[in-house]
């Protein structure tokens, strides 16, 4: 049964928060290691890596402190501009992504080299898609305005609300630092390829942890004061989500990513519909596969970890139910708080890179495509912690409104749109679920 107590004291997931604490430990023992074997190289003057590895410190290391810190800057002043003019934010950052891939491509084309020129067209590539999803969802925005300005509001009732953000931020400035000086000492080690893929595999968990951590902590004050109307405290509701709830932002931070990348594969699917049986035949079966995936793991599930300690695959289903109860699905489904979020930390990523990457060229341009690629992951990575914020917001006012419906907090938005979306009236992005043709 599901547990519906505002107060649950239980730790949630404590599978995957054993799992992600070992490999934590794991993680800062290895990234110790690598730095001792980095120090060791380069005081010890018959190593051969020790060339290789004053270069990385000279022509790296600023550059990539430099991302971090401007990645930094960039994702404060996005989430702050998404507060105080959602309605130009929401066109700005569609747009602005866009023309920022574009430059970033051009740019490492325009330096003439194997490496970069691949970098560059996967860049150009990004933006041209980019550009067609501006172009498809500009019937959206309207509401995703609305449902932005409203859900923000609570926002200006708890001014401590983004110290979570800080707080993450700054711990992961601070490893990102120690992350780069043992892709350092991986040098001077064996099979440093792997060694790097591996730091590079548990920066994206540990990273996605964090933005998890203040997704639940804002989520748990914001859905307490939709839900029982209290004033909540913020660092009470940060401790909670570091200590019981953090399984569950481990669990979710391993499967939501994949699960909206498989989503976004299936909406293409969908799009395929009457080209060809044998495509259909494969599509039959990942679309079959991606209901069961919506209704056990979704992003939306943070809402009912943070307010009644659910573990993660109950608080999927629960919420799920709630949003079928509602008839809410097509809502849920085309919303594009996710995609704002995505665009925001591809932007800053790729402003990183434009900075970045004309520094390295004039100084040591043979590094150019690996720290091109190493700012972008860095300034993304940024960007999306404290984009958790508005993000958290969107997903408790669709959430709580399917709860209670009657809630005097909540406007006529969502109503008003179901209103238009049953009377045909209103463009949707259809739910992928199996075909017609497939369920006859």
């Amino acid at each position: 049964p599901s547990v519906t107590t505002l107060n649950s004291r239980r730790f949630t997931n404590k599978l995957a928060l054993l799992l992600y604490l070992v490999h934590k430990v794991a993680a800062i023992a290895l990234v110790c290691f690598l730095i001792f074997k980095g120090i060791q190289g380069l005081i010890d003057g018959s190593n051969p890596a020790k060339r290789k590895e004053e270069r990385v410190l000279k022509y790296l290391l600023p550059q990539v402190e430099a991302a971090s810190l401007l990645s930094i800057t960039l994702a404060f002043a996005w989430q702050k501009a998404l507060r105080e003019w959602p309605q130009i934010m929401v066109y700005f950052i569609l747009w602005c992504t866009f023309f920022m891939s574009l430059s970033a491509g051009i740019l490492l084309i325009c330096f003439q080299k194997p490496a970069t020129d691949g970098v560059g067209v996967c860049f150009i590539a990004f933006a041209i898609g980019n550009g067609l999803y501006a172009c498809w969802v500009s019937q959206r925005v309207g509401f995703c305005y609305k449902v932005l300005l409203k859900s923000l509001e609570p926002v200006d009732k708890f001014r401590d609300l983004n110290q979570p953000a800080y707080w993450m931020l700054g711990a992961g400035f601070l490893w990102m630092s120690l992350w780069i000086l043992a892709v350092v000492g991986a040098l001077n080690f064996y099979y440093p390829a792997l060694v790097i893929i591996a730091l590079l595999l548990s920066l994206c968990w540990t990273t996605e942890v964090m933005r998890n951590v203040v997704n639940l902590t804002v989520s748990r004050v914001i859905a307490l004061y939709y839900l029982r109307g209290m004033q909540s405290n913020t660092q009470f509701c940060f401790q909670r989500a570091l200590t019981r709830n953090l399984g569950s932002a481990c669990l979710g931070s391993l499967f939501v990513p994949a699960i909206e990348a498989m989503r976004i594969i299936a909406r293409g699917l969908n799009l395929l519909e009457g080209e060809d049986e044998f495509m259909f035949s494969c599509a039959h079966c990942c679309l079959n596969v991606m209901q069961s995936i919506f209704r056990y793991g979704n992003g939306w599930a943070y809402v009912q970890i943070a307010a009644y300690g659910k573990g993660f695959v109950r608080a999927s289903q629960d919420t799920w139910a709630l949003f079928e109860r509602e008839e809410m699905e097509p809502i849920v489904d085309s919303d594009m708080m996710s995609a704002i979020c995505f665009l925001t930390g591809v932007c800053s990523g790729s402003i990183c890179v434009i900075v970045v990457a004309a520094w390295t060229a004039k100084v040591h341009q043979p590094f150019t495509a690996t720290i091109s690629l190493l700012a972008f992951f860095i300034g993304y990575l940024m960007t999306r912690i404290a984009m958790a914020l508005p993000h958290a917001c969107v997903s408790c006012y669709y959430v709580c409104y399917a709860e209670n419906p009657e809630n005097r907090l909540f406007d006529k938005t969502i109503k008003e749109r179901l209103e238009l979306i049953k009377a045909g009236r209103d463009v949707v992005v259809p739910t992928p679920r199996v075909p017609r043709r497939f369920t006859r």
